[in-house]
């Protein structure tokens, strides 16, 4: 067993899961982290949202709530890393303990609740990032504060904030741990808060594609609408999907009748479903990203077969660690080369952010 596994096992066996995940926070932030294999592969390659990709996985939303650890996420080879959700105060999120790891299912519940130190900190360490040269696509997710008055202004805000510095934005709309947020889901509710979203993209002067990220649980006769409305609200593409409220037969772990939204595997099949379904209604006119149940080379090929352009995980990395990246990758390159997959093609690998670079990372700025 290698080094970066034993430490892998150590913290999601030894520790509380979420202290064992800000420990992972915070030795990737120092640079305490292990060196695994870099796979640059040219047949890796892919355009999505008017961006060069490296490689198209990334690392999910949620994990660096606060863009403290996403240059050594990228060091370790992600094609891109989408940090946040990040509302515009600081608020701590639900009270402890609200994560839980449901090993025996290759799951993790949590309720969170959007913890995260607000936008200025996160904008201020990207910004210190880009401007010391750092290199590599960075999407950020934004949400709303859970005591909001205006939700639709707090989603503005984090466009406003974050338009200038990120190479693509998600709207969260689906988080199942702040009370009514899914409401959002709604296609009128929707239209009226991308309506905002937009207008401050706009005003930034920067064309920074902005996503909309889904939840599993939707039902099956809401998505058409919602997907028309994203086309109509000129959305570049959707992430499908978020975590899911349901519990699906056959958990075997103890935790698994907490609440929260559940990740890992047992979301592979619902979301994966979900994809393929959104890959149809959408018919080329969004960019899909696939999120839900990744752990391995298979499932993301799996993932782009259904339609993805980009894949992201998240729990599949918590459990097997750093390694799982260049194995996924290894088994993409090898996937490609012999059985082609024309979602993929040739695509320029680091962006230079906001310096009128042909879009490949952030638009030029007008």
């Amino acid at each position: 067993m290698t080094f970066s596994k034993l430490a892998t096992e150590f913290l999601t066996r030894a520790l509380p899961p979420e202290v064992s995940h800000e420990l992972a926070l915070w030795a990737l932030e120092k640079g305490l982290f292990p060196r695994v294999e870099q796979v640059d592969d040219p047949v890796l390659r892919v355009r999505a949202f008017g961006i060069g990709f490296p490689n198209p996985l990334g690392m999910a939303a949620g994990f660096d709530k606060d863009a403290r650890a996403f240059p050594a996420l990228l060091a370790m080879g992600f094609g891109h890393v989408e940090v946040g959700t990040l509302t515009p105060l600081a608020q701590p999120g639900n009270a402890r303990p609200r994560l839980f790891r449901l090993r025996r299912d290759g799951a993790i519940i949590n309720r969170m609740g959007f913890n995260n130190a607000g936008h200025a900190a996160a904008a201020r360490r990207i910004s210190r990032w880009r401007e010391a040269g750092g290199a590599g696509i960075v999407g950020v997710n934004i949400g709303a504060n859970k005591d909001s008055l205006d939700r639709f202004r707090d989603y503005a805000l984090g466009a406003r904030c974050f338009s200038p510095l990120a190479d693509y934005l998600t709207v969260n709309i689906s988080s199942p741990n702040t009370p009514g947020l899914r409401d959002l889901q709604a296609a009128g509710e929707l239209a009226r808060l991308l309506e905002g979203v937009m207008e401050e993209v706009d005003k930034s002067g920067y064309e920074t594609p902005v996503l909309v990220k889904l939840a599993p649980d939707l039902a099956e006769e809401d998505l058409p609408e919602i997907i028309e409305t994203c086309v109509g609200a000129k959305v570049a593409g959707l992430v499908i999907s978020n975590t899911t409220v349901a519990r699906p037969a056959g958990l075997m772990s103890a935790r698994a009748g907490e609440g929260g939204g559940l990740s890992g595997r047992p979301l592979f099949e619902m979301s994966t479903a979900m994809l393929a379904r959104a890959r149809e209604l959408a018919a080329g006119r969004l960019e899909l990203v696939g999120a839900g149940g990744v752990f391995s080379g298979e499932d993301a090929w799996l993932k782009m077969l259904a339609g993805a352009r980009l894949v992201q995980l998240y729990t599949g990395f918590i459990y097997e660690g750093p390694e799982v990246v260049p194995a996924i990758l290894r088994h993409l390159a090898e996937r490609l080369r012999t059985q082609g997959a024309p979602r993929l093609d040739e695509g320029a690998a680091s962006p230079d952010h906001g310096a009128g670079n042909d879009n490949d990372g952030q638009g030029e700025a007008t």
